[in-house]
């Protein structure tokens, strides 16, 4: 326990950051980090659960989602827990962009991207495309959980004024697998799945499918989306290849120099 002003000890626990001796802006991005590190490993997991340890067969055979589909259709309860949790993440992630996190150069199409996926969340469960959403999360999810553990190792590598070889190399694996598995899951599975099955398939196996155009026109915007960041990971690289960048860092965060105007407060 750390001392109070009196000199006895302390019985409140010092925040990890203060434990650790983050330097003081790795300290205030490491807990936006950490939450979401544990939210997108918690529900990767539970989609990885349904698609590979389940009856469920869209992702070795995604025309499946369409399969038997009926306006009404029940949903079933492990899908529809997940749908819960995500919705509410996306529609908390909304106000938590705009209010509570760090402001970066990518925050407006961050929340544009938060605004596209709740209304996706939330108009697939109404009608009842529950299926093709539980496969359009699992091949998302996955980015995020690595992108948070590598920023979480970036933060770690230089706490207590030292550096940690450990953390370094971390991060470093962290970053590569990262990008492989971003070109590999949001822009050549997701297009080979996702996008085969809803502009394809679900005309094949529900002619009349209903919101046809609506939902395609979403998720081919999620893929342009997709393909902004992918140029954010392609000149990061590039950086590090021509020796521009020596160590990893969030090309997306603005340096001192150039910080934007602050974020509206809540009560403004």
């Amino acid at each position: 326990m750390a001392p109070s002003s009196d000199g006895h000890p302390s019985s409140h626990p010092q925040p990890l950051a203060k434990r650790c001796r983050l330097q003081p802006r790795d300290a205030a991005k490491m807990p936006e980090s950490a939450w979401k590190f544990l939210f997108y490993l918690g529900t990767w997991s539970y989609s990885a659960y349904l698609l590979f340890g389940t009856d469920y067969p869209f992702f070795h055979d995604p025309p499946s989602v369409f399969y038997d589909w009926t306006p009404g259709m029940a949903v079933p309860r492990d899908i529809a827990a997940a749908y819960l949790l995500q919705g509410s993440f996306y529609g908390h992630s909304i106000y938590a962009t705009l209010y509570m996190d760090a402001w970066r150069k990518d925050s407006v199409v961050m929340l544009v991207h938060h605004v596209v996926t709740l209304v996706l969340i939330v108009s697939s469960y109404a009608f009842r495309y529950h299926s093709v959403g539980i496969l359009v999360l699992f091949l998302h999810d996955i980015s995020d959980v690595q992108l948070e553990f590598t920023k979480l190792n970036v933060y770690f590598k230089s706490r207590g004024g030292s550096h940690h070889p450990l953390h370094a190399l971390a991060a470093d694996l962290g970053c590569l697998s990262f990008s492989l598995s971003w070109f590999w899951f949001r822009l050549y599975w997701f297009p080979l799945k996702v996008l085969y099955a809803t502009c394809h398939c679900s005309l094949r196996s529900v002619p009349d499918i209903p919101f046809y155009f609506f939902f395609n026109a979403l998720l081919l915007l999620l893929t342009v989306m997709n393909l902004y960041w992918f140029l954010y990971i392609v000149a990061f690289a590039a950086k590090v290849l021509t020796g521009q960048v020596r160590e990893l860092k969030d090309v997306r965060e603005y340096d001192a120099s150039e910080a934007p105007s602050p974020k509206p407060s809540k009560a403004e």
